[in-house]
């Protein structure tokens, strides 16, 4: 009998394992695909020799996680490729200001705001690995007490609010509403200004990087690691019923709640069920890779230096398309999150070619075809695109959850973190990885911190699990 289980092998389910076999446990992880890496994988999606990655592809919290800097992640293949500067946000006159690892760099180019991008980043930056380890799990005292209070004071604020009583100039406001907008929720709601702060303090600690190679070396790597201890693999597994899987003293589901309604209903009492089904998922992603004859021919020349360009213009325009997907419409000009990974790993394109990568936000489940709309955002600020491509390849929402059915309705941060299913999620407990059956735990992005290749909720759920052990 295995000391763990786990079903599922995303980079939670594998960060989960990789935590319990370093404890010295037996772990089983088991996978209904014969691939690992749920959304932490790459593919030849458009043309051989062009690797893209399926879903997560730029990594600031993975570089930056509190767990996986503790793993020898580098000696099992993992290389983290790093740009000049993480994020460029282009506007119509031509110009892009840029997220750079310097906050005076990037205050730089903000005018008047230079003061003010400072003054906001700066007090946290003294210790910043200390403050996302506050940040990047459940509801608990924290390490650094009143540097959690500064910063609850600022992210409890709506993004909005904060841009536009910050910041006097277009500039810093598009900066920052482009990083608050990764929260895939209305910028005027309370909490967005906390996601905003997050990525912009991560690309002053590092520039956002890529896994050299595709992110699929990020799970290759922990499962490498698993392996190197113990750990046992099951792929190619569709499990329905966990009465079939081999033994184990608990079990941990690297799934969305409403798998885990499916798979473990009949272990969980009916309020519990009911708390889950309850569960709100949000808005989705419609997601488009190239293949590109040259790179992307942005007019803001800085572009070229970002692993990620942020495509939305204003801040009331992002607010705007932000808040129409949220309420289930369309917007006409998206938001659009542009990855430019070939830029700066050789190994994702042919000599001379690149890859294109990019996302907009949609309602729940829409079926609408968004080529179009992305690439005139494209086009917009880097007019001549559409003659480099040489492939396509599109997913729309019930593709991306056919190819990760955790990602519901193709909403791939797991569900919504407002205020009342950020650390409540998926259900308020003192334990959120536990349930009311004490063999049985969930370490999903469902779980704090949420979204994000950081494979914290995995180390949560695995601590967790490990008391229950400890107690058997």
């Amino acid at each position: 009998m295995h000391d763990a289980r786990i079903v599922g092998a995303g980079p939670n389910g594998l960060a989960a394992a990789v935590a319990l076999a370093r404890a010295g446990r037996s772990v089983l992880v088991v996978e209904a695909r014969d691939e690992i890496g749920g959304g932490t994988r790459s593919a030849e999606l458009t043309l051989p020799g062009f690797v893209h990655d399926v879903c997560s592809a730029v990594h600031p919290l993975g570089v930056l996680s509190p767990f996986f800097r503790t793993l020898p992640l580098a000696e099992h293949g993992l290389a983290w490729v790093h740009p000049p500067a993480s994020v460029a946000h282009p506007l119509d006159d031509g110009s892009a200001p840029v997220l750079e690892l310097s906050p005076d760099a990037t205050g730089a180019q903000l005018g008047a705001d230079a003061r003010a991008w400072r003054r906001l980043v700066e007090p946290f930056l003294a210790r910043p690995h200390e403050l996302l380890g506050d940040l990047l799990g459940p509801l608990r005292w924290p390490r650094r007490p009143l540097t959690m209070a500064r910063f609850g004071s600022i992210g409890l604020r709506s993004a909005l609010g904060l841009a536009r009583t910050r910041f006097r100039g277009a500039r810093a406001q598009a900066l920052f509403a482009g990083c608050a907008a990764h929260a895939i929720q209305p910028l005027s709601r309370p909490l967005t200004a906390a996601v905003g702060l997050v990525f912009a303090l991560a690309g002053h600690v590092e520039t956002w990087p890529v896994a050299q190679g595709g992110s699929r070396a990020i799970t290759r790597a922990l499962a490498s690691l698993l392996r190197a201890h113990g750990g046992e693999l099951l792929l190619s597994t569709t499990v329905t019923d966990l009465a079939r899987l081999p033994p184990a003293r608990v079990t941990l589901l690297d799934l969305a709640p409403r798998q885990v309604l499916s798979l473990a209903g009949p272990r969980l009492p009916p309020r519990y069920r009911r708390r889950l089904e309850r569960y709100r998922y949000g808005p989705a992603v419609f997601k488009l890779d190239w293949a590109l004859a040259g790179p992307i021919p942005w007019r803001a020349p800085e572009c070229a230096r970002c692993s990620t360009v942020h495509l939305g213009g204003t801040l009331e325009e992002i607010e705007a398309a932000e808040r129409v997907a949220w309420k289930g419409a369309v917007p006409e000009r998206p938001f659009v999150l542009v990855g430019q990974q070939s830029l700066f790993d050789p190994t994702r394109a042919l000599a001379g070619k690149h890859t294109g990568y990019a996302y907009c936000h949609v309602p729940h489940g829409c079926p609408l075809d968004m080529t179009a709309r992305i690439e005139a955002q494209i086009e917009r600020f880097a007019p001549g695109f559409r003659d480099l491509v040489l492939a396509r390849h599109a997913r729309a929402p019930a593709d991306i959850e056919r190819d990760n059915p955790a990602c519901i309705g193709g909403a791939i941060t797991g569900g919504v973190a407002d205020l009342t299913q950020l650390f409540t999620r998926p259900v308020a407990r003192l334990d959120p990885y536990s349930t009311p059956d004490p063999d049985l735990f969930l370490c999903s992005h469902a779980t704090p911190p949420g979204a994000g290749v950081h494979g914290m909720c995995g180390l949560h759920a695995a601590q967790s699990a490990l008391r229950r052990l400890g107690r058997s």
